[in-house]
Order: C-alpha cells, then structure tokens, then sequence
C-alpha cells in the first residue's frame, strides 16, 4: 500500500462536497431529527437509554452509505480511465486495492465518529464504557457488506447514475430492514431476510442484545451473524460476475 496513494485519493474523496455532506451530514442529521424531537428519548433502551439505540442506528446506516460511496466511486472511476491512469505508475494492483480499502475504511470511520461525537455531546448513554467501542468496532467492520454492494450496483449499472440507484436501494433497505422505524408482525418476518437486518441487529447488539424495539420478539446472535455472512457471500458473488461480464464485452 502506497501512503502518497491513500494521501491523494482520499483527497479527492474529501473534495467531493455532495458525497460529503451525503455521508457525513445525512445521518448525523437523521439522528438529531428522531434522536432529539420526541420526549421519551432519555428513557431506558436494554443496556442504554432511547438516544443511544437511534445513533447506533444512524451510525449503521452511515456506515452503509459511507462504504457504498467509496468503492461505488471508485468502480465508476476504473471503468472511466481512473485504472488506465494508475497502471502507469509504479503502484502494484495490489497496492491499489489495498490503497482503496484504506480510503473506505477512514471515510467509512469519520461517518460513523460524527454521528457519535453528536449522540455523545447530546446524552446518548451506555451502561458500559466498552459498548461504545463495541459498536463502534462493530459498524465499521460489517460496512465491508455494503462496500461489496456498492461495487457490485456499479459494475452491474457501468455509469455515474449507479450511485443514486445504490443510495436509493439502500434507503429502501433501511426501511425494510428495521432501522428507521420499527418494525412488527409480517413486515418484521420479512426484514429478517433482508440485507440491512442483520447489521443493524449486530450494530445494536451491545446494547439490546438482540431485543427489538416495539415487539417482544429477540434474535438470537447466530441469526444475525447468518443475515450477514449470507449477504456478504450474495453481493461478493454479485461483484465477481458483473466484473466477468464487463470484461467479456470488451
């Protein structure tokens, strides 16, 4: 991994204004607008109060979002020259991807602290020290999903307009997924086979321990860890067969 690399890209990732107010101000704003407006946000929430449950929720979905754009970015980027470029200079491609794995993991890591900076500075409570860290940790890691789906929406759509189609399918996975508004009966029996579940379930894990919000219903840690690892292979599958599409048209 070149450092001069990383340096540069995610320069320009930085100087992206819309990217960066999508990744980093969206879901901070989100968690003031259903983490602050309504009275029993203080009240109890399993091992944290009402506060803390909606910014690990808003820390997955910037999470999400974060990863998405990063390596959706930078799929686009390759299929318009970006790799061409970088092929003439000294950097292996295995320093490449290494270098742009950095890139999504640190903006992936400064959407997620934002939004816990905000939720610490506003009374987001744990009852251990190490639940912040443990979501935090937790977040960061299961982003890699969403990095693979956004990879694979752009080598499947191959244009600029894939990035809105991914925000868009993942604003819909939210929903389903239980992380805007909880979910109960049928409509929650659904979102357990969805992409965003068990990620978030994971991400509030800490402090529910697999409880959910509004239903009397617990999942059990294997199930969510299944939802994810099933999705990861999904989307890692996706990725491979765009890409061996794309290079069999050429």
């Amino acid at each position: 991994m070149n450092p001069t690399f990383v340096r540069i890209d995610l320069t320009r990732q930085l100087r992206d204004v819309m990217n960066l107010m999508f990744v980093l101000v969206l879901p901070t704003l989100m968690y003031v607008i259903f983490g602050l407006s309504f009275s029993y946000a203080n009240e109890a929430a399993g091992n944290g109060n009402v506060k803390f449950y909606i910014m690990a929720s808003m820390a997955a979905y910037g999470a999400s979002v974060a990863a998405t754009t990063v390596t959706g970015v930078s799929a686009v980027e390759q299929m318009q020259g970006w790799g061409r470029q970088i092929a003439l200079t000294p950097l292996r491609p295995a320093g490449f991807v290494a270098g742009k794995a950095v890139v999504a993991l640190i903006v992936t890591a400064m959407a997620i602290a934002v939004v816990f900076v905000v939720g610490a500075l506003t009374g987001a409570h744990a009852d251990n020290g190490w639940m912040w860290a443990a979501t935090f940790a937790i977040a960061l890691a299961g982003s890699i999903l969403f990095a693979l789906f956004g990879y694979a929406v752009a080598m499947l759509f191959k244009s600029e307009s894939a990035m809105g189609i991914a925000s868009g399918l993942l604003v819909v996975l939210s929903f389903l997924g239980n992380v805007f508004v909880p979910l109960s009966g049928t409509l929650l029996d659904v979102a357990r086979f969805t992409p965003m579940y068990g990620f978030v379930g994971l991400v509030r894990w800490p402090i529910l321990e697999g409880a959910q919000s509004g239903s009397s219903q617990v999942d059990p840690l294997w199930a969510l860890i299944a939802n994810l690892v099933a999705w990861l292979l999904i989307f890692g599958i996706i990725a491979v067969l765009a890409v061996r599409r794309g290079r069999a048209r050429r």
